[in-house]
């Protein structure tokens, strides 16, 4: 009932609700099938080399390459070791989880006029996990710049006392409810600090827009933790022709879908001169949900018996995205020589307005040469312009002024997979090397993903294959603890590993 109420009052405000930021709109952009394991044997060099259900998601025209039907199946088991270093404090943390990443069919029919340029005409649709958001790490050490009060300082900036405080005989349920759905998030907070003892005004009036921290400064000790999980994914329905012997034309329809929690906590304790409260534990939950919209075309086109040049073309992705947090804080504070907890836990959830977010389109160019039944190699090169995110709409203020900060932020990046193959009969032996740039101007916020990949693949026949590849990536980044007020960044050193089995049917 309290959702309900939440909703309906605060449905009337937009962006001053709650704030999504550039880090939203990059998770939510990420296009990384993870893929069949001889896609990922490749590293994903499949643009111009079709017959494979994880290339079709990459390049269209890719299922007009299969002489038959196809079907495959993926299982994988992802591995994420995180190294956190903060200011004097050094952790590490891991993750593994088992999933079900890829799965699809193609079916192929032949044209039965051999006078005509249309030779056969292929459809398709499929299943691909493109982002996995199981993840987790812990940063600690002493912050001599910033503490937690300074958050909530920096949301209680030119805020009325009665717009952040509860009534008379309030509870801080109601309160919360209420403060969220009228005045938005950054008062929500505000109230956190104030009713926490966190927060001190100038004076006790209504009109009182000065606050004071009740946390001296000094040095910090402090501890934060981060939990993820959920899948950013898609349905795809494809469509292909062969004309003549060289030129395939494809097409895809994908429908995304997006589910994304995350749970955060700060634990931070003091002893310095001056500081009422000596101990504060945040915590926040966000849960997140998404669908959405787009498109692909592309093309391969066969330039000698064995040279393949492939092109293609994926649209922007169209989202449309629902929130939903609900936040938790206690203190410890000296009252009169005795510690005083005071804990606030509103149980009330904020389910928030719907947002739409447009994810950058991306180009891909791909070049593969086949040594007739001995092997191959292929490279594929992408190009998505990061600085084109934008979230709608944007005659919103906030919004307008978010699209602005990710095109002076954000840049082109471009990305490289180079991979190969050699059979020898049944089996085959493949490998594959990646990099990829990253999407800020300034890499040390994201750093280049580089990774490689090896697998083998064993053909039973003309019916059934199985393949297995195992690929490793790193990559660097500075995380932000709070979008104000405490900004410090933990610096993360992130490998992922996978290990992929697939298993395929011609029909």
């Amino acid at each position: 009932m309290k959702k309900l109420i939440l909703m309906s009052t605060a449905i009337l405000t937009m962006s001053q609700i709650y704030a999504q930021d550039m880090s939203d709109a990059l998770r939510y952009s990420e296009d990384n099938i993870q893929g069949t394991a001889r896609y990922r044997a490749l590293s994903g060099a499949f643009g111009a080399l079709g017959g494979d259900m994880s290339a079709v998601s990459i390049n269209p025209a890719g299922s007009a390459i299969f002489n038959s039907g196809h079907i495959s199946l993926s299982l994988a088991n992802m591995y994420t070791k995180n190294k956190t270093a903060f200011y004097n404090g050094y952790s590490e943390s891991s993750e593994s989880n088992f999933d079900v990443n890829q799965t699809g069919a193609a079916f192929v029919f032949y044209n039965k006029n051999p006078n005509s340029i249309w030779k056969k005409f292929t459809i398709g649709a499929s299943y691909d996990k493109i982002s996995d958001y199981n993840d987790k790490w812990f940063a600690s050490g002493t912050n001599s710049n910033n503490s937690i009060g300074d958050y909530f300082m920096q949301n209680s900036n030119g805020l009325r006392l009665d717009e952040i405080s509860a009534l008379p005989g309030e509870s801080y349920s109601q309160a919360y409810r209420d403060i969220g759905s009228y005045y938005g998030f950054t008062n929500q907070q505000a109230f956190l600090g104030y009713e926490s003892y966190i927060l001190q005004p100038l004076t006790n009036d209504d009109e009182n827009t000065v606050y004071t921290s009740n946390i001296a400064p000094g040095n910090y000790y402090q501890e934060y933790n981060m939990v993820s999980r959920g899948y950013n994914g898609k349905f795809t329905f494809n469509a292909a022709t062969q004309i003549g012997e060289k030129l395939h034309l494809g097409i895809n329809l994908n429908s995304h879908f997006i589910n994304y929690e995350e749970f955060t906590s700060l634990y931070e304790s003091n002893t310095n001169t001056g500081s009422t409260v000596s101990n504060v534990r945040f915590e926040n939950d966000i849960y997140t949900t998404g669908s959405g919209f787009s498109f692909q075309i592309g093309t391969i086109y066969k330039v000698t018996e064995g040279l393949r040049a492939g092109l293609s073309y994926k649209s922007p992705t169209w989202l449309t995205i629902n929130e939903e947090t609900s936040q938790y804080l206690s203190t410890v504070r000296d009252d009169g020589g005795t510690n005083v907890t005071q804990t606030i836990n509103p149980y009330i959830t904020n389910i928030y307005p719907s947002y739409k977010l447009q994810s950058p389109g991306k180009f891909t160019g791909s070049l593969a040469y086949i040594f007739g039944t001995h092997g191959l190699i292929s490279f594929d090169y992408s190009l998505k312009d990061y600085s084109n995110t934008k979230f709608k709409p944007t005659s919103d203020a906030y919004f307008n002024s978010e699209n602005n900060r990710m095109e002076n932020a954000l840049t082109a990046a471009s990305t490289y997979r180079l991979g190969g193959e050699v059979k020898l009969n049944s089996l085959s032996v493949r490998a594959g090397y990646r990099y990829e740039e990253s999407p800020y101007k300034d890499d040390s916020a994201i750093g280049d993903i580089s990774g490689y990949s090896f697998g083998l693949g064993y053909n039973f026949g003309n019916m059934t294959r199985i393949d297995l590849t195992y690929d490793q990536a790193q990559q660097t980044n500075e995380t932000g603890l709070y979008n104000t007020g405490l900004t410090d960044r933990a610096n993360i050193e992130s490998r992922n590993s996978n290990v992929t089995l697939t298993l395929s049917f011609n029909l």
